[in-house]
């Protein structure tokens, strides 16, 4: 089956003029300007097919949002072959801007000064969505996220949530096939993120909308995407299933253990390194070899009341991922 978004060597670069200090710098410049080259993405490929959802992760200036914006068309590739839902995006046909969505985090496309609804009509004409369509779309939606008694609220007046409802709504109007979600869920309270994270799920398996989702908020990860990619430096060093970063990358495991009765910290240190400690509780790391013998070292030494053995944090993994790129 053909893959609903195909990049193949996408590459991105940005020319930034460097000014020399002063006013006979700024004169200088005008005759004989120098540039560096900012190469934001990095030759990359990869597949994404009909249905799936795909964590994209990485740090700030990573070449997340430039990969999404060449996707939805918003820019343009230096170089290499992109083509979404058949269409090569930074052409920006009518018919593929009509099923595409993008949602930034930290930019709104409803007019603020509005009620929601009133943004809502507006984008039914853009798109050219049927009265029916329109009407079956914003009830479906508006139940979902639970703000059908919020359209009529100007903008401005709805918190941070509920503006973001807002624009997941007008972003499917028109029923997109594919959906980019770029930090949906930043600034949100906890009760709001799992909210939009509880919607973005159920609407994937209802529609089968391919999405592409970034997000700092590991949780969203974890909650949403069985596949993740990690890009830093321009370039995707990986794509797989989320549960394999843990086996590839993580060589340790979490050992948490409450004693009956308090213990010296100096003792606990020869089991492994301690990430807490409080006199009857600790919380050590341990390497996945030695994980067995360690546990069964503890037990048979101390008189324990309870003890478990976890993976190491996803993100904890990940940021050590970033770390070892960067020094690389």
């Amino acid at each position: 089956m053909k893959p609903v978004i195909a990049v193949e060597h996408l590459v991105k670069e940005y020319k930034i003029f460097k000014k020399e200090e002063g006013v006979l710098g700024a004169i200088k410049g005008l005759f004989n300007r120098k540039y560096d080259i900012k190469r934001a993405v990095n030759d990359i490929s990869f597949e994404i097919g009909e249905g799936e959802l795909v964590g994209f992760l990485g740090a700030n200036g990573a070449g997340k949002t430039t990969t999404l914006k060449i996707l939805s068309g918003l820019l343009y590739p230096t170089s290499g072959k992109v083509e979404v839902l058949g269409y090569v995006p930074y052409e920006r046909k009518n018919e593929f801007r009509k099923r595409i969505a993008i949602v930034l985090g930290q930019k709104n496309q409803l007019l603020w000064d509005l009620p929601a609804q009133d943004s809502f009509l507006l984008l039914k004409e853009i798109y050219e969505v049927p009265d029916a369509q329109y009407r079956e779309q914003l009830s479906h939606l508006t139940e979902l996220l639970k703000v059908k008694d919020k359209l009529g609220v100007q903008l401005r007046r709805l918190s941070l949530g509920e503006r973001m409802k807002m624009e997941f709504i007008g972003a499917l109007l028109h029923k997109p096939k594919t959906l980019f979600l770029d930090e949906p869920t930043i600034g949100l309270d906890v009760v709001a993120q799992l909210s939009i994270r509880e919607f973005i799920k159920r609407y994937n398996e209802e529609s089968k909308t391919t999405i592409i989702l970034t997000s700092h908020y590991m949780q969203d990860i974890e909650a949403l995407c069985k596949r993740v990619m990690i890009i830093d430096g321009g370039k995707i060093f990986f794509d797989g299933a989320l549960s394999d970063i843990v086996e590839q990358f993580s060589s340790e495991k979490i050992l948490t253990i409450d004693f009956h009765a308090p213990i010296a910290r100096e003792v606990l240190s020869e089991f492994g390194a301690i990430e807490w400690f409080e006199g009857s509780s600790a919380k050590l790391r341990v390497s996945r070899q030695n994980i067995s013998k360690v546990s069964a070292a503890i037990l048979s030494r101390f008189d324990v009341q309870d003890l478990t053995i976890e993976e190491a944090p996803i993100e904890d993994i990940i940021r050590r991922l970033f770390i070892r790129e960067l020094a690389r």
